[in-house]
């Protein structure tokens, strides 16, 4: 019997597909930081302080879009800016202590709704779930080569 290869395009599709649906069923209230706010004080918090040119390279978003994530940041008290030490023209940004509790705020919260929404799933299930996790995570930091496992041949 011949082992057909996955058609990755229907992978692709399918797994986009899914990930939406889980990010949207996993949004808590509209009073709640969205998910491009969250990632960016996230990406603050754990790389800052950062320039916003490098942060919107690492959001993987334009620059405008960085400014209005940046001004609803601050406004809320989540970041606060001071002057690059290397260029007198441009500006750092850093997490504040209200920031980064409104991020593990908002990641306890989707992570309460997650583990709700895989509660009631068969352990073959929850087992194939976090059997895929590496390579996802591997996909969601970007890496574009990965080994295939080896098996003890």
């Amino acid at each position: 019997m011949s082992h057909r290869q996955p058609d990755r395009t229907e992978i692709a599709a399918r797994l986009a597909a899914a990930v939406g649906r889980i990010n949207r069923r996993a949004r808590t209230d509209s009073a709640s930081l969205g998910y491009g706010l969250v990632s960016a004080l996230a990406t603050i918090q754990t790389e800052g302080p950062l320039r916003p040119g490098d942060l919107s390279r690492i959001e993987v978003v334009t620059k405008p879009t960085m400014t209005r994530i940046l001004t609803e940041l601050e406004q809320r008290g989540f970041i606060e800016r001071e002057a690059d030490p290397t260029d007198g023209r441009a500006f750092m940004v850093s997490a504040t202590p209200a920031g980064i509790a409104a991020v593990e705020r908002a990641r306890s919260d989707r992570t309460g709704i997650v583990a709700g929404l895989i509660a009631d799933l068969p352990a073959e299930d929850v087992d194939a779930i976090a059997a895929a996790l590496v390579a996802l995570e591997r996909i969601g930091q970007g890496e574009r080569t990965q080994e295939a496992p080896t098996s003890g041949s």
